[in-house]
Parts: structure tokens; C-alpha cells; sequence
């Protein structure tokens, strides 16, 4: 039998860097701020550009921010690297303007992308590698993810004691609870409908897993790393200091 006519699924990495992350501070926004002697987005471009199954890069920044300096120290690789200014005022309205533009340029309908947080610089080829094996004979896609370790509380704002301290309600069982990460990997049409929908219904959508079940897909949990965590606080920053650090030495 001749499969000369199936249409075979490639990869392309997403990274929405359109954020100001102001919870860190600094004159640039996070993603471009120097960690461990290079711009923070560098390591997440540097593991894709290491991964043989991605064909690809696309990048959504601002639009005021498309035409600077910094971005052209991080094209070099043997993979095409797109900088666009798709950036939106959320994260679903930047990647779902990316998407579109990849819809545009020719990209299959069909192929997978792997949606990425630039702040997660811990990100490797081979958690890349363990997420593309893991969802590409699926139809619903999946994302990387970790089993919660600590004890959940849920706090009552109600019960406020002096200087604004909350206290506990009650303790929630962490039995089967995830804390989801990214690379997050869908199809393209299926993922920019999901989002366009979500957007459109104002839903609360914080990742593009969560859009996908609104549309009822139970995507597919990959277990991560922890050192695929998010960059957000200036703790965090130091951490993620050290490890980056450790590891050039």
C-alpha cells in the first residue's frame, strides 16, 4: 500500500514574548533582560534550534518592539526564526494573532505547535523531544506538566486578620493535581479556533491547554522537569541564575 498521499504532521515552536513582565522589574521586559550572561528568550530559542523535529520558530513580540537590536542577536541557528509583531494585550490574543500569521504563510492546518512561555529558560531538547512522542499519534494534544509535591491551602479573604493576613479554609487534596508548564503542543487550526473562541466569549483562559477544554479536549499531561519553572518573581530570577550558571561552568 502506498502512503506516498498522507499528509505527515510537522512541528513548529510558538513563543508569545509580548509580555512587560513587570513583576520582575528592569528596563526591558523579562524575556530580553540578560540572564547568565545572555537575553533570557536566548535558552528557549537555543533548545528548539537543538531539536531535529522542529521545522521551525515563530515569535510574537510587540509591534513597537519588532525592529530592535536585540532581537537579531538571537536568529542564529540552522531552523527559519520568525519575529513578528503579533503581540496582542493578553497572551491568548498574541498567540492567537501568531497563529493566524502561520495559517497565512502556508504552514499546514494539520501541523503541531508547540506553544512556549519565554520565561521558562530551563526548557530542553529532551523534554521537547518527550512531548512530541508523547502527543504526536494523539488527536487531542497535551502539554508538559508536574505532579504537585506541596499541601494546598485555600485561603478565606474573609476571615482577614491585621495587616491583611489570610487564613486557611480548608486543605485541598493534591492527589490529582498538575501544575501545568509549557511547551504546550496543539494543532494549528485547532488551536487558533479555540482561541479565537475563547477570546471571544471573554473566557478566563490562562493557557492554551485551558482554551482547548472548553472545547471539551482533555489534552494528554507529559510529565516535566522542575527546572522547566517560570520566571516571574526576582527569586526566581536567582535561581534560575544559578542553574543557568552551573551548567556553563
Amino acid at each position: 500500500m502506498s502512503l506516498g498521499n498522507q499528509s505527515v504532521k510537522k512541528c513548529h515552536a510558538l513563543l508569545p514574548t509580548a509580555g512587560a513582565g513587570s513583576r520582575l522589574g528592569g528596563d526591558l521586559p523579562k524575556q530580553f533582560q540578560e540572564l547568565a550572561g545572555r537575553p533570557m528568550l536566548a535558552y528557549a530559542i537555543e533548545a528548539f534550534m537543538q531539536s531535529p523535529l522542529i521545522e521551525s520558530i515563530w515569535i510574537g513580540v510587540s509591534p513597537g518592539f519588532v525592529d530592535n537590536p536585540i532581537l537579531k542577536t538571537l536568529t542564529k541557528g540552522s531552523k527559519p526564526i520568525h519575529f513578528l509583531p503579533t503581540g496582542g494585550s493578553t497572551r491568548q490574543e498574541t498567540v492567537r494573532n501568531t497563529l493566524a500569521e502561520q495559517l497565512k504563510s502556508g504552514i499546514s492546518s494539520n501541523d503541531w505547535i508547540l506553544v512556549h512561555d519565554a520565561a521558562r529558560p530551563g526548557i530542553t531538547p529532551e523534554l521537547i523531544k518527550k512531548l512530541i512522542a508523547s502527543v504526536q499519534d494523539s488527536d487531542v494534544g497535551g502539554l508538559l506538566a508536574v505532579r504537585l509535591a506541596d499541601t494546598l491551602k485555600r485561603a478565606d479573604l474573609d476571615l482577614a486578620i491585621a495587616g491583611n493576613m489570610p487564613r486557611i479554609e480548608k486543605t485541598i487534596p493534591r492527589e490529582h493535581l498538575w501544575q501545568a508548564q509549557t511547551p504546550q503542543m496543539f494543532g494549528l487550526q485547532e488551536l487558533h479556533d479555540a482561541l479565537q473562541d475563547a477570546i471571544r466569549l471573554e473566557a478566563d483562559v490562562t493557557d492554551e491547554a485551558s482554551a482547548m477544554e472548553l472545547r471539551g479536549v482533555k489534552p494528554l499531561l507529559i510529565e516535566g522537569a522542575t527546572r522547566n519553572f517560570k520566571v516571574t518573581h526576582p527569586a526566581d530570577w536567582d535561581l534560575m541564575q544559578l542553574l543557568l550558571n552551573s551548567e556553563n561552568k
